[in-house]
């Protein structure tokens, strides 16, 4: 039965080195559905409650989610949705072709992390409802380190049952968020209508005076920075920074029959964001300011809402440990795709038991996208404006070179010049995603016109602009 098990496991083929298929496309159906389930997500849950905290106003935020969240499905649409249905390759081997096996070795293992880490936040997330039929202890706002042993046996059955969702690959993972993503958004809106006469909300023209005295009032707990306008605008766009500019997706949306299917991130962006950081925000007021996500909604909608909390973490873990598993998957290509998402699974796991992750989660949100961003200003450059330039696109690939300098100078010091910004000049991370992508932007362009002047000379080495 084990070899059968094997076997049928290495059958599953996620197309890591080759283009998908025609045959294996998908519809919008599928695009909506599993936008939806990732961003109706157990980190709203958390993502929510952190705005009430910092204490943003209620126009800013209704204004700020409005903005940036328009800002999100443009840039999905527009920057990475039309790359992924042209190459219709993974993140990860484009990098390859682009920058060289060593260089996105290096990447991919730092994208891994950040992907583990960030599934190990939601993973938490679901083990918070888990844990409330048994009456486990929750870690609080200042928790770093797990708080009892019921806690972390209580991760590691939820990690489980996520990682092996993960493992049976895109077209599992996309079906069960389309049976969940729908039930999920119901119970997101009755447990903010459930709590709503306990802040005082009777009617449809109470509930902006109580949003603004009692849920959104513009001031932070004590401990907490305050946030403005500007902060949901750029936390709503580049929430997912890495998904989009970043051009992670091109791994999701590579199965895409047209690239206008980026569009779909619509129903992640304005009913999972927008609708979920809303509602959660209001269950946190009710709640008195407390975060853990799974208490909050049993104490408003009761059992439905902690299964809520649960399945909308394992909506989310799933497909980010499915590219976690891409990720390092691309540097063992010999290892079956479903052994490496297995292990990838288990350090999620393992990180998901240090509470900080989530409650630190706005924080690592913004980094996390600040890292992966400059790769995404490489391909994009890359795609539409080297080939224009009389340079060679993908041209570690096509120059046989392991690592490319230009690429590699131009990820390293973007991410210097972003950090030196903040910790010395003290600029939010929230605000340096965008001129951070200009920046790399410009830099890959000059250093590749340094780089590449011998290939230039060479016409062997050029690639037509129409090499796809």
């Amino acid at each position: 039965m084990k070899q059968k098990l094997a076997t049928q496991l290495n059958a599953i083929n996620e197309y890591e080195r080759e283009p998908i298929p025609q045959s294996k496309l998908k519809g919008l159906k599928s695009f909506v559905g599993m936008y939806a389930g990732e961003h109706i997500a157990g980190t709203e849950f958390v993502i929510g409650p952190l705005f009430v905290v910092h204490g943003v106003s209620a126009p800013d935020l209704f204004l700020g989610l409005l903005v940036g969240n328009l800002l999100a499905v443009l840039s999905w649409a527009f920057l990475c949705a039309p790359i992924a249905v042209k190459v219709r390759l993974t993140l990860y081997y484009q990098l390859e072709k682009i920058c060289g096996r060593y260089l996105v070795t290096g990447y991919n293992i730092v994208n891994a992390l950040m992907f583990c880490f960030l599934a190990g936040s939601m993973i938490a997330v679901a083990a918070t409802a888990a844990g409330i039929p048994f009456d486990i202890a929750m870690p609080g706002l200042t928790d770093w380190y797990p708080n009892s042993l019921s806690w972390v046996i209580t991760v590691l059955l939820v990690g489980l049952v996520i990682t092996l969702i993960a493992i049976l690959g895109y077209e599992q993972i996309s079906r069960f968020a389309n049976v969940c993503a729908p039930w999920m958004i119901l119970i997101f809106v009755a447990a903010a209508f459930a709590v709503m006469p306990q802040l005082g909300i009777t009617s449809f023209s109470s509930f902006w005076e109580v949003a603004q005295t009692r849920i959104w009032t513009g001031v932070p707990m004590e401990g907490f920075s305050k946030f403005t306008f500007w902060h949901v605008t750029f936390f709503a766009w580049f929430a997912n920074m890495a998904m989009h500019i970043g051009m992670g997706d091109l791994s999701i949306l590579r199965y895409a029959k047209k690239w206008q299917y980026g569009f779909a991130s619509t129903t992640g962006m304005f009913i999972g964001h927008v609708m979920a950081w809303i509602s959660s925000g209001i269950l946190c007021a009710a709640a008195g300011g407390e975060i853990p996500p799974g208490p909050i909604a049993y104490n408003s909608v009761g059992i439905a809402g902690a299964i809520c909390v649960m399945i909308a973490g394992w909506t989310t873990a799933n497909p980010t440990i499915y590219r976690a598993g891409l990720a390092i998957q691309s540097i063992m290509p010999s290892v079956k795709r479903w052994k490496v998402t297995l292990i990838v699974g288990l350090v999620t796991t393992i990180a998901a038991m240090f509470p900080a992750l989530v409650m630190k989660l706005l924080d690592f949100v913004a980094l996390y996208g600040l890292v992966l961003m400059p790769m995404g200003a490489i391909i994009f450059i890359d795609f539409y404006v080297i080939p224009k330039l009389g340079l060679t696109r993908n041209y570690a690939s096509e120059a046989k070179i392991k690592f490319n300098i230009a690429a590699g100078v131009t990820w390293l010091s973007t991410l210097a010049l972003c950090l030196f910004l903040n910790f010395y000049q003290g600029i939010d991370i929230f605000f340096l995603g965008l001129p951070g992508w200009f920046i790399a932007a410009a830099l890959y362009i000059v250093l590749s016109k340094l780089y590449q002047r011998k290939a230039v000379e060479e016409p062997q080495l050029r690639v037509s602009a129409k090499s796809f």
